[in-house]
């Protein structure tokens, strides 16, 4: 995915860290795997089935980076299956 993305000359982020705050202390940070042009986040997996779990993280990384659009994308079946999220602002 990020060979593609380089190639095709499109800006991204690898392993984003997104602080979390509780009460004005950062007590850990949501890691997203790839940011795209600061308007989408992917979530990559290869597993055999995409699950609640998964679509709760990339949920959580949406809110919490304020980014609109997310895929939950997996590679491990005989075609890549995925998931389209948008989350409205606040």
């Amino acid at each position: 995915m990020c060979w593609e993305l380089k190639h095709a000359d499109i800006a991204f982020q690898r392993q984003h860290v997104y602080p979390l705050n509780y009460k004005g202390d950062i007590i850990g940070g949501y890691i997203a795997d790839l940011v795209v042009d600061n308007k989408v986040i992917l979530e990559l997996k290869s597993v055999s089935a995409l699950n609640e779990l998964m679509a709760a993280q990339l949920i959580n990384y949406l809110k919490l980076s304020k980014i609109p659009v997310g895929y939950l994308i997996n590679f491990n079946s005989m075609s890549v299956v995925w998931k389209r999220f948008v989350c409205s602002p606040p």
